[in-house]
């Protein structure tokens, strides 16, 4: 008699994972199914040279954002471009660049440092890895904000949520008036 009990709270519990599947694989915010790999070139820079940068794994339009160069488009059917790194880039600083594919929309940070000496020419040195560090030195002060824990809202996420909260709601009400039943007889 007790499992009978169990019964509908199980097929509430599968419904709602049911509702909640469809979304969690949308949902992936950080591209974790993504390929998209971006690399810069030197990894090491002086003020004044210049980077290859690189949107491995994007089939899109990438577009390569930081404070210490200009806006950088690797075009559709591109893997590369240049960038040439400010001549005032603070020396010994670590700036974040901000790879964005189109294709995916999947959004990735690559650190960059600045050293001292001679401006160098892109030469094969061995890639960074992407990181979500907030460790970097930009001038100007912090950049504030959420950090990207915050995207925009999906309905089918809050549609999700929604199901949840209701079939919980119900799955209690349920078990509350059959205990009351229970109690009567």
């Amino acid at each position: 008699m007790r499992a009978i009990r169990v019964a509908p709270l199980a097929l509430l519990g599968a419904s709602a994972l049911t509702l909640l599947a469809p979304s969690a694989a949308h949902a992936a915010p950080d591209g974790a199914t993504s390929t998209f790999n971006p690399t810069i070139t030197p990894s090491v820079i002086a003020p004044g040279g210049r980077v290859t940068l690189g949107a491995g794994g994007c089939t899109g339009e990438t577009t390569v954002t930081s404070g210490i160069f200009d806006t950088t488009t690797i075009p559709s059917g591109s893997t590369t471009a240049t960038a040439t790194i400010d001549t005032d880039a603070r020396r010994g600083a670590v700036y974040a660049v901000t790879f964005a594919c189109g294709s995916t929309g999947t959004s990735r940070n690559v650190n960059l440092t600045i050293t001292g000496g001679a401006t160098s020419t892109p030469t094969p040195t061995p890639t960074t890895v992407p990181t979500a560090s907030s460790t970097a030195l930009v001038p100007g002060g912090v950049r504030g904000g959420l950090g990207g824990s915050s995207g925009g809202t999906d309905t089918v996420e809050v549609a999700a949520g929604a199901a949840l909260v209701a079939t919980a709601a119900a799955g209690a009400l349920y078990f509350a008036r059959r205990r009351t039943a229970d109690r009567r007889h």
